[in-house]
């Protein structure tokens, strides 16, 4: 106990992590609320693999939460929506996606989409300014044709917009766009660089960011919040998708503190060894549980820059002034706040020493590390 209190307080005392200001991101008093809607949860059968390793029998399939975030700009008055996930009826995506979801590969609890939730919780749809999309996959995009044509779509700069039929192998369709003004983030001009990544300063006082994080698929988005004028919530998107992709991972492991319970013997898998931690803390650990998938049928576009984006987005998670919300980390599920809850909070009701450790609680959907 007197060990894990000590690593606790090395995590609170403000002199034992670096500011965010280290991270060069500059300050600022200007802050905006933040809220995150559990629009849907799907199961992937079979597909863990395509995500991360190693995989342990009887953890081939998946399931994810799909997390959609309203902000609220406090000056301004001006509501964003970043990701939304999926639409209320899958099959009328294209062909490349819809096949998912009609051959069962793809499984959803029942749902309601994303503007059913805001107009149940009073929002009006008007009144959201612009819709930014991580990246372009169905889980994100929603049904931007249910917004109103005042709405704006913010994506990144490399995303691809080719539509079905037109594209027989696109993902996109028209009505993504039809009466959307639509903006490319430019980040080729940038000023900015946080964690060696490129940002954008989205409202030019400090309080949102748009991050560039390659890798999972071109024009992928990452978003920085202040919440308050030291603390952040981290916008993951699909940087990673289980936690144990990215804790711990130097080079600041030590900022985090420990797992509420100590992690059992964990079983190597038949193909890969996978080592066997009992009880060890974060520190003493010299790379994360697993890895981004590489394998030919990964769902990271370009494993080796998703890689490097997941290393920068790391550096965020270990630091105490950061709480990172990757767009499926199934780990938060039951430990998120949500709508009409504020996330603006974490720091101050201790949410992150809270769950940071839930993927190695053999409680939690995401505990992953003994086979089934």
């Amino acid at each position: 106990m007197g060990l894990l209190s000590g690593f606790l307080l090395a995590y609170l005392v403000g002199d034992a992590y670096a500011s965010y200001c280290d991270f060069g991101i500059p300050a600022s008093n200007a802050t905006v609320n933040v809220r995150v809607f559990n629009v849907a949860n799907m199961t992937l059968l079979n597909e863990t693999h395509a995500f991360s390793l190693p995989v342990l029998p009887g953890h081939e399939s998946s399931t994810f939460p799909m997390y959609s975030f309203l902000v609220e700009h406090k000056s301004s008055q001006k509501r964003l929506m970043f990701d939304l996930g999926v639409r209320k009826d899958p099959e009328n995506t294209p062909p490349a996606f819809a096949s998912a979801f009609s051959s069962g590969f793809a499984q959803l609890e029942p749902y309601k989409d994303i503007t059913v939730l805001l107009q149940d919780g009073g929002i009006n749809l008007t009144s959201i300014d612009a819709v930014i999309w991580s990246h372009a996959h169905f889980d994100h995009v929603g049904d931007m044709s249910t917004f109103p044509n005042s709405t704006k779509l913010m994506i990144g700069p490399d995303t691809n917009l080719t539509t079905f039929p037109e594209s027989p192998t696109a993902t996109l369709q028209a009505s993504d766009f039809a009466g959307h003004d639509i903006t490319r983030v430019n980040f080729s001009n940038a000023k900015l660089t946080f964690s060696g990544l490129k940002a954008v300063d989205y409202f030019g006082d400090g309080s949102f960011y748009l991050v560039d994080t390659l890798g999972h698929l071109p024009g992928h988005l990452t978003a920085l919040v202040r919440v308050t004028p030291k603390s952040f919530v981290v916008l993951g998107g699909d940087t990673f998708h289980h936690a144990g992709q990215a804790r711990p991972r130097p080079p600041v492991p030590e900022e985090l503190p420990l797992p509420r319970a100590p992690l059992r013997r964990i079983q190597a898998a038949p193909h890969r060894e996978m080592p066997a931690y009992i009880g060890l803390p974060f520190q003493q650990r010299a790379e994360a549980f697993l890895s981004i998938s590489n394998l030919t049928d990964s769902f990271y576009a370009d494993p080796a820059k998703a890689i490097v984006s997941l290393d920068k987005v790391a550096s965020f998670d270990a630091d105490p002034d950061f709480f990172v919300i990757t767009a499926h980390d199934v780990s938060l599920r039951s430990a998120l706040p949500y709508f009409p809850a504020y996330l603006n909070g974490w720091q101050a009701s201790k949410l992150k020493e809270k769950a940071v450790g839930n993927f190695i609680d053999t409680t939690n959907p995401a505990f992953v590390f003994s086979p089934v």
